[in-house]
């Protein structure tokens, strides 16, 4: 896997602790998904194929005293809305496209289910035209 860009490590300033979050994550979508690139925003960071699939951030789709004390959010595009207890928010900006959010507290919520869902938001993300 590649190594972290100073860009990133910046992006996690004040918020070290969810470091390993990130790491985790990101190398999964490194392996799971072909040709990836990350950027590196503000408020978020964004994986992409051709277009953009998925971006984390601190995003705070929870009440304060609802989240674990180490977060990342996920959120992530698909054509339909899913219905499970780990989507925290979910809105549809646009016809046929939902935006889903979900809240990472732990690494091991970085399983095969959030990792399915990333790749159909790249297949998802890909087919546009």
């Amino acid at each position: 896997m590649t190594e972290l860009s100073p860009n990133e490590l910046t992006f996690f300033s004040g918020h070290e602790d969810a470091l390993p979050l990130y790491e985790r994550l990101r190398e999964a979508i490194l392996r799971e998904i072909e040709g990836v690139s990350i950027e590196v925003r503000r408020t978020q960071i964004s994986f992409r194929t051709r277009y953009l699939f998925a971006a984390v951030s601190f995003l705070p789709v929870r009440r304060k005293a609802q989240r674990p004390p180490v977060w990342l959010t996920v959120t992530f595009g698909l054509p339909h809305r899913l219905d499970d207890p780990r989507i925290d928010a979910c809105s549809e900006p646009y016809p046929n496209r939902r935006t889903h959010h979900v809240l990472l507290g732990a690494v091991g919520e970085i399983d095969g289910q959030l990792l399915a869902w990333l790749r159909e938001a790249a297949a998802f993300a890909d087919a546009r035209r």
